[in-house]
């Protein structure tokens, strides 16, 4: 069994930045793709970056390009998130996902079996 729990996600102003994390435990998911994605009140779970298995070779959404990057947190087992000039627009409940080991790196939500709960992220104007 994998867990995955995120934290980080609070209230901020835009243009502030913020750093989620993601911690795992459980199996132990080496050479997992892992990735981020975001849910908007009402509305469909969007990707928002991923990190390969393999070589840590990383993916964003045109959304959050140049803005966001995402890392691994190996003493965590888990993800980092850092976000940076936030707006509006980024409100929303931040997910942490994984697939399983030596698969390929996924923009795809279904392709993830493994989810946190969430940490929501409100950015005010």
């Amino acid at each position: 069994q994998v867990h995955l729990e995120e934290s980080g996600g609070r209230l901020v102003e835009t243009g502030d930045s913020l750093q989620l994390s993601c911690t795992g435990s459980g199996r132990i998911l080496n050479n997992s793709p892992m990735a981020w994605f975001r849910r908007f009140e009402g509305k469909e779970t969007d990707f928002v970056a991923a990190i390969a298995g393999i070589d840590d070779a990383t993916f964003y959404a045109d959304s959050v390009k140049g803005r966001f990057t995402i890392s691994r947190d190996n003493n965590q087992n888990g993800l980092l998130l850092q976000m940076n000039a936030l707006v509006p627009e980024d409100t929303a409940r931040y997910f942490c996902a994984a697939r399983e080991s030596h698969t390929w790196i996924s923009n795809r939500a279904p392709d993830y079996p493994f989810w946190g709960q969430g940490t929501q992220v409100t950015v005010s104007s």
